[in-house]
């Protein structure tokens, strides 16, 4: 008599928690580490999907950055003929990817076959670790709702929006990489509260450690309190505050801290394969240690 129960609660279970898989980080790629470069040239790119791939690898490959931090990245979806982007990109470029999973896209997929939708970073740079931030305040927008059918025009999510930490080798130091992704629905207060997560996990490393936090903030106004927390904080801007969207909004931004100079900050409007533009940086690590030029692939040129 306990059976009708029992199955009522699964599935309220399996409807409204997230996948435990959520928080394994998948990597792959065959590239041996190559030796940093003095300049390390980073693309930051939100690229819709992976919807064009063909244009985005295209893009990539012309650019030939030595680390790329991509958002909105499909893993087995059927809007992207259920490919593994981030494993494409990286075998493309000669490169290693870790990919993060944001959400589980439950119009994307099915149970046995499960979509999903996050973060990667591609490199053939040697990496220590990488991790996961989920941050504590998310919307409830994207959820599962039992009025609301599980098809991808409504884009029914479990998980939430997060930061993926890239710990990776540049000569002789350790620089480390904030991809982050903030909630485009709610509130500038909601975005500001992520982005402080980030910035009080940064505070556990030294002030001589490089980083950079880049990706898609979703910022809506003109000042927005995202960015200037992380001003207040101690990082500079090298990229920002232009339009980096086809729809004339600046919503992508990267931030460095610590001993790292950045050259040649650029939005590159020219590039039209998603509705974010590619936004790019060189930093000069400062460390010794890291090779005149770059060899094999990833190299900057």
């Amino acid at each position: 008599m306990y059976r009708l129960p029992l199955v009522f609660l699964l599935a309220f279970t399996a409807l409204w928690f997230p996948d435990i898989q959520l928080d394994q980080i998948l990597q792959g790629g065959s590239a041996a580490p190559v030796r940093a470069g003095c300049n390390l040239k980073v693309v930051s790119w939100n690229i819709e999907r992976g919807l064009q791939f063909e244009a985005v690898k295209a893009a990539l490959q012309k650019m030939k950055p030595e680390v790329v931090l991509l958002q909105e990245v499909d893993l087995n979806a059927q809007r992207t003929g259920r490919l593994n982007i981030a494993g494409q990109l990286a075998d493309s470029l000669g490169m290693n990817y870790y990919f993060a999973r944001e959400f589980e896209e439950l119009g994307q997929g099915s149970r046995k076959d499960p979509a999903y939708h996050g973060q990667a970073v591609l490199t053939a740079l040697p990496v220590y670790s990488t991790r996961i931030i989920r941050f504590k305040n998310q919307t409830g927008f994207w959820k599962p709702r039992w009025f609301i059918p599980n098809w991808g025009m409504f884009q029914r999510r479990t998980g939430g929006r997060i930061a993926f930490v890239t710990e990776l080798q540049a000569g002789s130091r350790k620089v480390v990489i904030y991809n982050v992704h903030l909630e485009s629905r709610n509130s500038e207060r909601l975005r500001l509260s992520q982005i402080e997560q980030v910035i009080e996990d940064a505070a556990r490393y030294p002030a001589d450690t490089p980083i950079l936090i880049a990706g898609d903030l979703n910022t809506r106004q003109e000042n927005p309190p995202a960015v200037e927390a992380l001003l207040r904080s101690n990082f500079r801007r090298a990229v920002g505050r232009e339009i980096t969207t086809s729809e004339g909004k600046a919503l992508d931004w990267m931030f460095v801290r610590g001993p790292l100079n950045f050259t040649q900050g650029k939005v590159h409007r020219e590039i039209r394969a998603s509705d974010h533009f590619p936004l790019s940086v060189n930093l000069e690590t400062g460390v010794s240690g890291c090779a005149e030029t770059g060899s094999g692939a990833g190299q900057v040129q």
